[in-house]
């Protein structure tokens, strides 16, 4: 079904440009975290049988893909390190190939797990907000003195981080030698994390059943809620920690300052940090250059908020935050720079999400309010 103006909230910020075309093989985009591209990769690499290169291209954004299917053969993918993300890690030359398989998988990984695939509309689009590099450090201490200063219940053993959100994504869509840039309809995720990070569960508008799957492994995931509390609270170590990481798996072509800010916002998505850990990665950020303040942003629910950004090969990476509490609201990457025969005009928003709800509770698939 095509995506319409109905089906968006906030259509004024979000100025549909680009018309439907039918269903076919589709260009992916570097850095779009989504449940499907994730999956895909697995497969590639299960069926490759390349136990090193899977370690090295599984890696992930917090809980943002599965590591098995509940009804798949599929082996599980390994979660490890909190500081990678797709953007980061992977050559050119993994998206041609996701780009060439990607029309096939999608039919198949809706079939087998119970999901339907996301309809596709116009490319999404936004007014570009104003940049200001001297204003992002006094902003990031007023984001860092609040995010120290929260009422958040301390998880117990046992629990789970729950996190709720809103996603959408603009990509290059092809069909045959004719290419239009599209999206993925706006849509909701549903994540539950244990704190150890070795179980969860999954639920993903038009990527899972309506029951979802499972994040269950026996490696634990690196950016769970131990594991973060485990991270340094000095800035300057922390921020060392994140270079080291993120240098050792990065892909050359990306800027290492880049791979940096990623890995922070990465860690600041889907997860659920002390206090003190969350202060200290804002406090790391000010000291990555190229970091700016924005004007005026808006999150994939039309919240409009301050944020936080760098530039990166003509795209911006906005982490948004509510400009009365500071708090964290979500994440949008845009194009600000772009070539003139680039489907992906200035002002497209390649991704855009929005945390709806963050909570502690007792149980995997248990909603916040729910008694276990």
């Amino acid at each position: 079904m095509n995506a319409s103006p109905s089906h968006r909230p906030h259509p004024a910020e979000w100025t549909e440009t680009q018309s439907l075309l039918p269903s076919a093989e589709r260009d992916l985009p570097a850095g779009r975290h989504q449940f499907h591209k994730e999956q895909m990769m697995a497969r590639i690499h299960e069926d490759l049988r390349t136990s090193s290169r899977t370690s090295a291209t599984s890696s992930r954004t917090p809980a943002t893909s599965p590591r098995t299917s509940a009804t798949s053969p599929v082996a599980p993918v390994k979660r490890s390190n909190p500081f990678l993300r797709r953007a980061v890690l992977l050559p050119a030359a993994a998206f041609a190939l996701a780009g060439a398989v990607m029309g096939g998988l999608a039919l198949t990984d809706g079939a087998d797990d119970g999901g339907t695939a996301l309809a596709t509309g116009p490319a999404l689009t936004t007014r570009i907000g104003a940049a200001d590099a001297k204003g992002a450090p006094q902003l990031l201490e007023r984001i860092s003195l609040a995010a120290a200063d929260t009422s958040a219940p301390t998880p117990r053993k046992g629990q789970y981080i729950y996190i709720a959100s809103k996603v959408a994504d603009t990509y290059v869509k092809t069909v045959g030698d004719k290419s239009e840039a599209v999206s993925n309809e706006l849509h909701s995720r549903q994540v539950w994390n244990s704190l150890d990070g070795r179980d969860g569960w999954l639920i993903e508008a038009g990527q899972t059943s309506d029951k979802g799957i499972t994040l269950k492994s026996d490696v634990p995931f690196s950016g769970a809620y131990n594991a973060l509390a485990g991270l340094p609270t000095d800035p300057d170590a922390l921020l060392q920690r994140i270079y080291r990481e993120s240098d050792a798996v990065r892909d050359p072509e990306v800027p290492r300052d880049q791979a940096a800010f990623v890995a922070i916002g990465d860690l600041l998505f889907e997860s659920y940090p002390p206090p003190e850990v969350g202060a200290a990665l804002y406090k790391a950020a000010a000291k990555i250059p190229g970091v700016v303040s924005v004007d005026d942003a808006v999150d994939a629910t039309g919240r409009h908020g301050v944020a936080i950004a760098r530039e990166s090969d003509g795209e911006r990476t906005e982490w948004i935050f509510d400009k009365k509490t500071l708090r964290f609201l979500g994440e949008r990457i845009v194009v600000v720079k772009a070539p003139a025969d680039s489907l992906l005009k200035v002002g497209t928003v390649t991704h855009t999400s929005a945390i709806t709800e963050r909570a502690v509770v007792d149980a995997a698939k248990q909603v916040p309010g729910q008694v276990s």
